[in-house]
């Protein structure tokens, strides 16, 4: 885990957010962009059809995976980019997330509905920034 500094802002002259952070500010020098992650297991086997909840605990399971691999966790992440092919399922993608990320830190994130991803049967995609010390 790094030790890049980060402050999580929500201006008192902005509306306060559900669910995610208005701006976090990094002081780190090493950026990680990690592709968009889907419910897809470690052998290549679509995980939780038709189950956002069940989706959406692969694609953080990847997440975790990749930052694994750079030496980060999910504390370094600042920026997480989510699309959905229903939106008005994000409450379980969130329940999920709270269990990866500290809800009391959590990174600037932009959700989007989109008509359907690269397979048919992904509900999810998530794509993660995270910024670490040299």
């Amino acid at each position: 885990m790094s030790s890049a500094r980060r402050r999580f802002i929500n201006p008192d002259t902005m509306a306060r957010p559900t669910g995610y952070t208005h701006v976090v500010e990094t002081t780190g020098k090493r950026t990680i962009y990690i592709s968009g992650q889907v419910a897809v297991d470690p052998q290549g086997n679509l995980v939780g059809v038709g189950d956002m909840r069940a989706q959406a605990e692969q694609v953080f399971q990847n997440l975790q995976a990749a930052l694994a691999a750079v030496n980060a966790s999910f504390t370094d992440v600042v920026k997480l980019t989510y699309f959905l092919v229903d939106v008005a399922q994000i409450q379980a993608v969130r329940d999920v997330r709270d269990r990866y990320i500290d809800p009391a830190h959590l990174p600037a994130s932009t959700a989007v509905e989109v008509r359907q991803l690269v397979h048919p049967e992904f509900l999810l995609e998530i794509e993660a920034v995270a910024v670490l010390d040299e």
